[in-house]
């Protein structure tokens, strides 16, 4: 009996061990991950919807730089395997069309207006040649249907030879680790929130994602969280325990920016300009 309680004692000590092994980050320190942080991010751009100014277009990217804030893009794979900036998987919202991304071809996508305004959906190449590494990137990537392995390598692809700062971050945990393992030299973040507020999604995946338990197999070199939900303990411990970098998303006034980078956070921003 007593040596059945030793094992019952061992076995529940073991578990706050195991659970700080699972939600740990990668803890390196780079000068890249430094500059990243010494800037603010423009979410999808700087942009206005409702003033003719539509999200992750070019237009909206310009004005980003020439304000000198850092921006926060999206990048899905079109069905012919070209990259695109778009942030929904469905093109309803910004051009009234009831179909998703990942089913259209380039050639049926770069006629499509974003918004009745004279933008359009950009290449990703294109974006890139435009911002040519005037200010950083968080280059989030939107997995359709589980092509991660797909999606990652044509980015990967696409950034080889960008000679300007850029990190990557996705809500799927598996494309996080695509570049641990294939690309670890590039800084990488695990984007997540409170699950919890969404109950049609709270299933296993979303609940290990929501207390950063998947970084387990990522291991990120930041974490990304929506600014309203940090009162968790995987998020907490990252941060306080493991001195993670931080990336909050996505700040709406000037008041709760001002406050979050006093505590040292990383912000993204939109509907203002700082």
């Amino acid at each position: 009996m007593k040596t059945k309680t030793k094992y019952m004692i061992g076995a529940l000590a073991s578990i706050p061990a195991a659970y700080l092994f699972a939600i740990a980050p990668n803890r390196r320190k780079t000068r890249l991950m430094k500059r990243l942080t010494q800037y603010d991010y423009a979410h999808r751009g700087l942009y206005e919807n409702l003033w003719g100014i539509p999200e992750n277009s070019m237009t909206a990217f310009k004005r980003a730089v020439d304000h000198n804030y850092g921006i926060e893009l999206d990048i899905h794979l079109t069905k012919d395997g070209r990259l695109v900036v778009f942030h929904d998987d469905h093109l309803y919202r910004m051009c009234h069309i009831k179909k998703d991304i990942c089913e259209m071809t380039w050639d049926e996508l770069k006629t499509i207006r974003l918004l009745d305004t004279d933008e359009t959906i950009p290449l990703f190449k294109d974006v890139l040649e435009l911002i040519g590494g005037r200010v950083p990137l968080i280059i989030e990537l939107k997995v359709d249907h589980g092509n991660y392995n797909e999606l990652c390598a044509a980015a990967d692809r696409m950034l080889a030879d960008y000679t300007g700062d850029y990190c990557i971050e996705s809500f799927h945990p598996l494309a996080v680790y695509w570049y641990r393992k294939n690309r670890s030299e590039v800084i990488r973040g695990q984007l997540s929130c409170n699950f919890q507020k969404d109950p049609g999604s709270w299933k296993i995946g979303p609940a290990a994602l929501s207390h950063l338990l998947t970084n387990m197999a990522a291991r990120p070199d930041f974490i990304a969280y929506n600014y309203q939900d940090i009162k968790n303990m995987g998020f907490f411990l990252n941060r306080r325990l493991f001195g993670a970098m931080t990336v909050l998303w996505t700040v709406p006034n000037i008041q709760i920016m001002q406050h979050l980078k006093k505590q040292g956070h990383t912000v993204i921003f939109e509907n203002f300009q700082p």
